[in-house]
Formats: C-alpha cells, structure tokens, sequence
C-alpha cells in the first residue's frame, strides 16, 4: 500500500527555507525604517501612541531577527534544533510589546498630556496598514508548509503590527479630526491582550499540528516537519 507524503520534499524545504530569509530580511528593513520615523515623528508631536509604535517596531525587529538566526542555518536538522529557543524570543516580545502598549494606554487615559496633530503619523500608520498584511500573510503561508511553528509565530508579530497600525491610524485621524484623544489608548488596551495570548501560544509551542488525514501506512521517522509537528498535523494556526 502506498504511503501518504506527510511533509515537503527536502528541495521543496529549502526553497520554502529562502523564502522565509527573504520575507523576513524584508520584514526586518521595514521595520528599522518604520521605528526610526515614527519615533521621531511621535517625539516631535509628543505623541506616546506613536512612540509606542515606533518601539513595537524594534521588537518586531528582535521578534524577525531570531527568525532570521534560525533560519541562517542551511542544515535543516540545525534549524529545527533552533525552533524551540526562536519560539521563546519571540514569546517574550510580544510580553514586552503587550506590557508597553498597557501602560502606554494606561497613562493616555489618565490624561497625562495631549499629542499634537501629525500628518507624518498619519502617513507612517496608512502605509504600515498596506504593507504589513502581505508580509504577514506571505511567511505564514511559508511557514505552515514547513511546519515551522516560529515562522508562524513571527507572522503573527507582523500581522499584530498591522493591527497596532489601524488602532494607530484611528486614533490619529480622531484626534487630529474630533479631538478623541480617548479613543487610541481604549484600542491599545485590547492589543495588549492580544498579544498577550499570542505570547503564550508561542511560549507553549502553539501554532502548529492540527490533525489532517490517517495515512494508510506508518510514516517514516523524519515525516515530523520542521515544527516538531507530529505525523499527521499540519501547521494551520
């Protein structure tokens, strides 16, 4: 009886493995560039959200760093052998961001000073908005397919800076527009609770295995993917 294939092709790994490099490279640039403007736009408007954006950056560059460190490695069994270490790097950033954005918010609401208008900020968070999606969406396709559950974890990083940048945009746009000064930090509050849940998922080794089909025969030793899946699990999460 034919067995079913469990896990990609050793070349389909290496190339699912580059493309990984890249999008994270990517990721990794973006962010650098993205931290040092809205850092500088939030000190001179002296806004705390866009700040705090600006240092959410730097941990989604701590966060595709360790991805990248991981994934330096060509040998695969080396890879693999860093996932478990990757995964708890970037459990602890999204602890710090979920612990910075709370106070950050905490202080807004407690009317510790009001931000200015900034048109720059505006910008900054509209164009995070549009990128960020496709990076996000683009590793975790990559790295389900591996099985590589700190690439997905990483993804997540990005996709929760894509939702800090719609909570930021609102929050400018309402302020510059209404006055709202409110609204951003009320938003920030629930993004820390967001990644305070995906800090634990990934501190637990969550994102990977969800049971797909029986294979009709036993599978081979090395069917295990990347993210220490079992036979039949798939990375889904």
């Amino acid at each position: 009886m034919t067995a079913i294939s469990l896990g990609p092709t050793p070349a389909r790994r290496e190339a699912l493995a580059r493309r990984i490099r890249l999008l994270v490279a990517a990721t990794i640039t973006y962010n650098v560039v993205e931290a040092i403007a809205a850092l500088t736009a939030g000190t001179m408007a002296s806004s705390t959200a866009l700040i705090g954006f600006g240092l959410d950056s730097v941990i989604e560059v701590s966060s595709a760093a360790a991805v990248a460190w991981q994934f330096s490695a060509r040998d695969h069994s080396i890879r693999e052998a860093r996932e478990h270490r990757t995964l708890r790097i970037i459990s602890v950033s999204f602890f710090a961001l979920a612990a910075y954005v709370a106070i950050d918010a905490v202080r807004a609401l407690a009317g510790t000073g009001e931000a200015d208008r900034s048109l720059p900020g505006i910008v900054i968070a509209a164009l995070s908005l549009a990128v960020m999606p496709f990076l996000s969406a683009a590793q975790r396709r990559a790295g389900r397919e591996l099985g590589s559950a700190s690439a997905v974890a990483d993804s997540k990083q990005t996709l929760l800076c894509t939702y800090l940048s719609a909570v930021l945009l609102a929050g400018l746009i309402l302020n510059a527009a209404l006055g709202w000064s409110w609204a951003d930090p009320l938003a920030g509050l629930a993004i820390a609770a967001i990644a305070v849940k995906e800090g634990r998922d990934a501190w637990q080794g969550k994102g990977c295995c969800a049971p797909t089909t029986t294979p009709t025969t036993a599978p081979a030793k090395d069917a295990a993917d990347a993210g220490g899946c079992r036979p039949r699990c798939a990375c889904c999460s």
